[in-house]
């Protein structure tokens, strides 16, 4: 499930789809319109405190989908007063999303563009080099999901791109360095010549247009795809901007030299410390769907927090309680 942003002339149109399996690929359906206003879902109980409206829930439900409380919090989340954001930002922790659990006939290949893309927002490298070797994990936000909600999850991600970065970042996704030789090809593209570079693209850019493969699920047309037009204008309405060739070098040599490990998994709270934090036993908590426990941190969040006169630490034991226990029950 996850919220689509479409462009009308003047202002967005919001809808909450779904991806699911059919016929050999992900597709998506629309759940429910919510107009060019999300933020009319969001209901105020008072102090620094929100909740999603629990109508939503059952208009999709409606539809039927199954409504993730979390995942609705995480789409609504942007439309959330600025003021409440600030405040109860630092008790959300932000987590990549969850690989789709929709049963598929063969498994589903992260497409090499989509690939391209995340190492780059990822790590702002335009040597691709090293894209074989990074953790599967990182692909996580574009595999097993449909063609719309991945546009979707790139259209939101490339918002953190600057200017100065847009027109390198589509020199590498769309591998344009492949078709030269120099060794500038790889880190200073601004000194190649660009009429050449400006025929590969627009090469690249129809040829995956057409790319049936990458397009599966979608309907096809004669015209360039409306996921497709941005690139158009990050190319060719922006500059590389200035690069320092030492630098380039430097930073070159520090990636290719770079070692990463993971952080240790954080502890499970266990239904027992769960059941001293909500009130209620071990065994209620078990039974309980993911609905009535949203419905009792709700009421216990109201209760513990700080802007209520709670303590912060047992607010926090709250929020942590509540997600792993909300996780056991996916």
């Amino acid at each position: 499930m996850y919220l689509a942003a479409i462009p009308e002339k003047q202002w967005h149109r919001f809808v909450i789809r779904e991806s699911y399996w059919d016929r050999g690929c992900f597709r998506s359906r629309d759940l429910v319109e919510l107009g060019p206003d999300p933020s009319q879902y969001i209901v105020y109980p008072g102090g620094r405190a929100y909740y999603i409206d629990p109508n939503l829930e059952d208009q999709i439900r409606d539809q039927g989908g199954d409504p993730d409380p979390d995942a609705l919090d995480d789409m609504l989340w942007p439309f959330v007063d600025k003021e409440i954001r600030h405040a109860v930002g630092a008790f959300r922790e932000r987590q990549a999303p969850r690989e789709s659990l929709i049963p598929s006939e063969t498994p589903q290949p992260v497409h090499l563009f989509d690939k391209r893309r995340v190492h780059f927002l990822r790590f702002g490298r335009m040597d691709q080099g090293p894209i074989g070797r990074v953790p599967g994990k990182i692909f996580r936000p574009v595999r097993n999901r449909s063609r719309d909600e991945i546009e979707q999850y790139f259209l939101q991600a490339e918002r953190i791109l600057k200017a100065h970065e847009r027109k390198a970042y589509v020199y590498v996704i769309f591998d344009l360095q492949r078709f030269f030789s120099e060794l500038c090809a790889k880190a200073m593209p601004e000194a190649l010549d660009q009429e050449i570079v400006d025929d590969y693209f627009v090469k690249e850019l129809c040829r995956l247009n057409a790319d049936k493969a990458f397009w599966a699920g979608m309907p096809m047309h004669d015209h360039l795809a409306a996921y497709l037009v941005r690139y158009l204008s990050m190319y060719f309405d922006m500059d590389y901007g200035h690069q320092n060739l030492m630098e380039t070098l430097f930073n070159q040599f520090r990636n290719a030299h770079r070692r990463h490990q993971w952080p240790a998994k954080k502890n499970q709270v266990s239904f027992a410390d769960a059941s001293s934090v909500f009130g209620v036993s071990a065994d209620t908590l078990k039974k309980m769907t993911r609905r009535e426990l949203s419905r009792l941190f709700r009421q216990k969040a109201m209760a513990q927090h700080p802007d209520q006169g709670g303590r912060p630490r047992d607010f926090i034991r709250l929020s942590e309680a509540y997600k792993s226990i909300m996780q056991s029950k996916r």
